[in-house]
């Protein structure tokens, strides 16, 4: 470590957050693809908001296909955010000893991967899976708690590798 200079170690720092990021994404959006019914049910309990108890029943939406529609929105949002985050993490890697511009360029399809993360879990499931289809009211199809992990690392992450101490 002693060859390693600090602006160094937090390159890769970067890098490596981007790649976990993108890895789970990847994780998630393969989960959808081979079990999908699994993902597909949950999200349908949350939509009708069959078991919230709410009196906010008019808000819920008992389409299957439109079920399938927003299931497939999120999965594509899901992939594209990985995609991306899988890109800008190779295009960092790629720069890891580029100059402080080509470095901070090189976080665009990262920053943009974050930013879809982040509007899939904060956005779509807790302004508008809470929000609007009460899903915390759901003893057994609440995401809130794992929609919150996630933000709660993305956010401070997108923040760390936005920052330009990487000189």
């Amino acid at each position: 470590m002693t060859g390693l200079k600090t602006s160094q170690l937090i390159r890769r720092s970067k890098v490596a957050i981007v790649f976990m990021v993108g890895m789970l994404g990847a994780l998630i959006v393969f989960s959808n693809a081979t079990d999908y019914d699994s993902n597909y049910i949950y999200l349908g309990h949350i939509l009708s908001m069959d078991t919230t108890g709410s009196h906010l029943m008019y808000r819920s939406i008992n389409s299957e296909m439109m079920h399938h529609r927003i299931y497939w929105m999120i999965m594509t949002l899901e992939t594209i955010f990985t995609s991306a985050c899988l890109l800008g993490g190779y295009q960092l890697a790629k720069n890891i000893n580029a100059s402080d511009e080509q470095f901070h360029e090189a976080k665009k399809y990262a920053v943009l991967g974050f930013l879809v993360a982040l509007f899939v879990y904060y956005f779509c499931l807790q302004v508008i899976g809470n929000g609007w289809f009460d899903m915390d009211q759901s003893k057994d199809w609440n995401a809130m708690k794992w929609a919150q992990s996630i933000v709660d690392f993305l956010l401070p992450a997108l923040i760390f590798l936005v920052l330009k101490v990487d000189s």
